[in-house]
């Protein structure tokens, strides 16, 4: 993939943190490279504090780079925009609005009518599953569908790049099977932009067109690693059924575990 082909390039960005308190800074991320392709799945593995969600605000345009950059469509990213929609762990939902009313929140906020704002947001809840449940309040909802809400909140925005910072990890294992299959089909439809990160090596294979591996902190891209499954084929009997994936699996854990000084090259990050 060519810079000029790419969605999203992110260019020797490094990212520091200065601690309030004593002066001191950390480096989060250092001499980052990624490629993202218009209509892609990427997930994001690594370590714990190597600067996964980091990098991903950076990308948000939640944090500026220290060094290098953060370009989408070839156009430096300084800030926030609806073309960038973020989908976090925390479901962020409001709880005096009903469900269609949270869908349709970014759009009542971008002008839409009544009319136009329920009809899109409505559409979008009936992709997640989720049309029976629209005069529910947040409290009423499992932590599945709470999180299945967030997703139809953001796709109702038609952004077109979608940013999800370990979006399951907060849910049970069952419900989370559930809303990784739910997610495969829904970004299938959609199609759009997918910048993924996750802990679960599991995750990532199941979800990702491609899997970047980052290095401990300050982190790296240490690998990208192409996923051959057909994702529209993805079910978790059928990959649990599936040897190819029990070694991805294992060779990807292999890379996430590695020290942040072991060399691994990096031929598919092209």
């Amino acid at each position: 993939m060519t810079e000029a082909s790419a969605k999203i390039v992110v260019d020797k960005l490094s990212l520091d943190y200065a601690n309030a308190e004593t002066g001191a800074t950390h480096r989060a991320v250092e001499h980052c490279e990624l490629r993202v392709a218009a209509d892609e799945f990427l997930c994001i593995v690594g370590p714990s504090g190597c600067g996964k969600s980091t990098l991903l605000s950076a990308i948000a345009g939640f944090l500026a780079p220290t060094h290098g950059s953060v370009t989408m469509d070839g156009r430096p990213i300084t800030g926030p925009g609806a073309e960038r929609g973020v989908v976090f762990q925390e479901y962020a939902l409001l709880p005096w609005m009903t469900v269609l009313d949270n869908a349709a929140l970014g759009l009542k906020l971008r002008g839409l009518s009544k009319k136009e704002r329920y009809a899109e947001a409505r559409r979008f809840l009936a992709i997640a599953n989720l049309h029976n449940v629209e005069h529910k309040y947040p409290h009423e909802l499992s932590g599945g569908m709470k999180q299945r809400v967030a997703v139809a909140r953001t796709l109702a925005n038609a952004p077109e790049v979608m940013l999800m910072d370990e979006p399951f990890a907060a849910v049970d294992a069952q419900t989370r099977m559930v809303l990784q299959e739910e997610l495969c089909r829904i970004s299938l439809r959609s199609k759009l932009t997918v910048l993924f990160i996750t802990h679960s090596v599991e995750e990532a294979i199941f979800l990702g067109d491609r899997v970047a591996v980052m290095t401990p902190g300050p982190g790296r891209i240490r690998a990208i690693v192409d996923v051959p499954f057909a994702r529209d084929t993805r079910t978790w009997a059928a990959m649990n059924a599936n040897a190819s994936f029990n070694v991805m699996r294992d060779q990807l854990l292999d890379l996430v575990r590695a020290p942040a000084h072991h060399a691994t090259p990096v031929a598919a990050a092209a």
